[in-house]
């Protein structure tokens, strides 16, 4: 077996370098690990990806867009089973879900919908009414234009 050292990989005309001590390297099977945004740490590349992602209508049975999901089942009024792909490793995941206000998956009426540039997050508070919040998350996976 041959072993191939270098330390830039780039393109014949010298664009699209790709530096062997920035991307990190296979320590094992299926794990990558590469230096952290700090530069002071690594870490693994494959447990940093989304396993799965999906956008589902909640009226059927039908997934929209999807990644991981085999199938969604709408199991009950605002009750639905997302059904993975493959099976996680256990059952310690941490699942984030939302949905769309008002129900208007479009954006046509009131832009609280998806769009392929945005998407609004509006925070309720217990009677109904639109609140401030001291911390808003989110995260989008899908794929990009």
């Amino acid at each position: 077996m041959s072993t191939i050292k270098v330390d830039t990989i780039q393109k014949a005309n010298g664009t699209s370098q790709i530096g062997i001590d920035k991307i990190g390297g296979v320590t094992s099977a299926s794990i990558v690990n590469v230096i952290a945004e700090g530069g002071s740490t690594t870490t693994n590349l494959a447990q940093g990806l989304a396993k799965m992602w999906g956008n589902y209508d909640g009226s059927g049975t039908t997934l929209d867009d999807s990644f991981g999901y085999s199938s969604a089942t709408d199991v009950d009024a605002g009750d639905y089973d997302m059904n993975f792909t493959n099976n996680m490793a256990t059952a310690h995941y941490a699942p984030t879900s939302t949905i769309c206000a008002g129900g208007d998956r479009n954006a046509g009426g009131g832009g609280t919908g998806l769009q392929t540039n945005e998407f609004r997050i509006i925070v309720y508070n217990s009677g109904g009414g639109n609140e401030d919040s001291t911390e808003v998350v989110s995260s989008v996976h899908g794929d990009l234009a």
